[in-house]
């Protein structure tokens, strides 16, 4: 019976009866093909429409990841050559303006600031010499006018005396008497002529002490600015800080002999902003004060905020050590970039440690 039952369903199958659930099957396999066609339709209309909203509000930015902090570095350097004796400042200690950062060895200054000084001392001498030479030449002066207005007196009566003996009768004086008269009238006249000629000589000695003194107080306010240098030398040996900021990239040691005008160390101020180099094709919309938000990589769950300050009259490649040469050799266009300065507007920035060159990234809302 078993067997019979068994054979019967077996040939049921094969003249076409239906199993439980097999119509079933059969509606489910279309909706299966059509299953990942409804999935890429969603994908792409959720991308489409992600692109349109993404396009719609990222119109209103430009951005640039060619940006970093930038700061107003100041290179301190030795204005004279000399050894180091003292340096009282470290690698990135916070330092003031005036502030002591090394000192070099002042023997040499101080030496020529000596000199400077005897030098100076030997021009007040010579000054004071011509001061007095000048008070004796006048004396002379005023003793040889004196005795010019006395021959001036000799030479009057010597003349009135001779004018009177040739007024007499010629018979009451005898000739010897007449002749004395005249010889008296020429003599002072003669004394007169070189009291006057004396009188020449002492004023001209007087102009001449005069020039002398010039002359000396010409070489002592040289000798005293001789000496005003040699302090300003003195005061090189001391260097001091520039601004308030924090010492970096100290490459002086003590000991070491530096030369005028090498780098010692580097002060770097608080105060930061952003250089970001947009492309050219960008600058249209951008002005001076539009809001940026800035993403420090540093920190790139914080967006500080941040306002255009200004652009620089020239892209990077005009202030390069070699400029391109546009007008020589074949031509291939490139778009060049401009340097924008970016002020920092927010006050979290002193929470967080931001340092010339990280690297940042600005979006400017140009709408």
């Amino acid at each position: 019976m078993h067997n019979r039952d068994q054979a019967h369903i077996m040939d049921g199958d094969q003249t076409g009866l239906v199993r439980p659930g097999q119509a079933d099957r059969g509606n489910v396999a279309p909706r299966r093909r059509l299953l990942p066609f409804v999935i890429l339709f969603l994908v792409l209309a959720a991308g489409g429409a992600g692109g349109v909203f993404y396009w719609l509000d990222a119109r209103h930015y430009e951005s640039t990841d060619d940006a970093f902090i930038d700061a107003d570095v100041s290179q301190v350097s030795s204005r004279i050559a000399g050894r180091v004796q003292r340096i009282d400042v470290d690698e990135n200690q916070a330092v003031k303006a005036g502030q002591v950062l090394l000192e070099l060895d002042p023997a040499d200054e101080q030496v020529r600031l000596d000199q400077a000084l005897a030098q100076q001392g030997n021009a007040a001498a010579s000054l004071e010499q011509a001061q007095a030479q000048l008070v004796l030449q006048q004396a002379n002066l005023e003793q040889a006018g004196a005795m010019a207005r006395v021959g001036e007196a000799d030479l009057t009566q010597a003349q009135q005396d001779f004018a009177r003996y040739r007024a007499i009768d010629p018979h009451a004086v005898t000739r010897q008497q007449l002749d004395n008269a005249a010889a008296a009238a020429r003599s002072a006249q003669a004394k007169l002529d070189a009291n006057r000629h004396t009188v020449n000589a002492a004023a001209a000695q007087v102009t001449a002490a005069k020039a002398q003194i010039d002359a000396a107080q010409a070489v002592l306010n040289q000798m005293k600015v001789g000496v005003a240098q040699a302090r300003l030398q003195l005061s090189y040996d001391t260097i001091t800080a520039p601004k308030d900021g924090r010492v970096a990239r100290r490459t002086v040691q003590l000991g070491n002999y530096v030369k005028e005008g090498q780098a010692l160390l580097a002060v770097v101020p608080e105060a930061v902003y952003v250089t970001a180099n947009f492309k050219e094709t960008q600058l249209g919309p951008m002005r001076a004060g539009q809001s940026v938000a800035i993403v420090v990589d540093a920190f790139p769950g914080i967006s500080f905020h941040g306002v255009v300050e200004s652009f620089q009259n020239g892209t990077g490649s005009v202030f390069s050590a070699l400029p391109a040469e546009n007008a020589s050799g074949n031509y291939v266009k490139v778009v060049q970039r401009l340097p924008v300065r970016i002020r920092f507007d927010d006050a979290r920035i002193s929470d967080y440690r931001l340092s010339p060159g990280m690297s940042v990234t600005p979006w400017v809302t140009v709408r």
